[in-house]
């Protein structure tokens, strides 16, 4: 066995990358504030293939050297848009007929190895502020609510782990119905 090389990879460049069919699921980040948090988001969707990244609040937008620091060029291949605050950004998802749904811990959560994807339907998927979560006026809004199962000491996960947890087993189920 032996490790393969980067050409090796048949990976898309680019303007490739932006024919290609996207998994319906559109990444919210709400107010989250570390910029190396938020390269990783766009490296994590680009790996997935979402619609797009949806920057809210206090999260930062590119070009920022930080961002680009761990996103290695995926602010290139990953839509985005920003809005001032994530309820806007909420409100316009659900005008284009998309599921909202907030990655937190609450009352009437479903397990995220619980919740399985229709094949006919578009997702939001909302990640909170690495301190506060998801704010709780947006997971009020949310049409559902997925926990990540958690077994240690810890009561959460950094929110760069959590979105790649969230949109491997969301895409894997949702490819396995296409």
């Amino acid at each position: 066995m032996r490790k393969l090389r980067n050409e090796e990879l048949g990976r898309l460049d680019v303007d490739r990358f932006k024919k290609v069919p996207k998994v319906p699921f559109v990444v919210v980040l709400d107010n989250v504030r570390s910029l190396n948090n938020i390269g990783s988001a766009f490296r994590t969707s680009d790996a997935f293939c979402v619609e797009a990244i949806y920057l809210c609040g206090i999260t930062a937008t590119p070009p920022h050297r930080e961002i680009h620091k761990t996103a290695l060029g995926a602010t290139d291949s990953v839509d985005w848009k920003y809005y001032e605050s994530t309820m806007d950004a909420v409100n316009a998802l659900k005008n284009n007929g998309y599921q909202i749904i907030a990655i937190e811990q609450a009352d009437e959560s479903t397990d995220l190895r619980d919740f399985a994807p229709k094949s006919d339907g578009k997702y939001a998927l909302i990640f909170g502020n690495e301190i506060k979560g998801v704010g709780e006026k947006i997971v009020q809004q949310a049409d559902q609510v997925i926990e990540i199962p958690q077994f240690g000491t810890k009561h959460s996960l950094n929110i760069s782990v959590s979105i790649g947890v969230v949109l491997w087993d969301l895409t894997m189920k949702w490819r396995r119905m296409k």
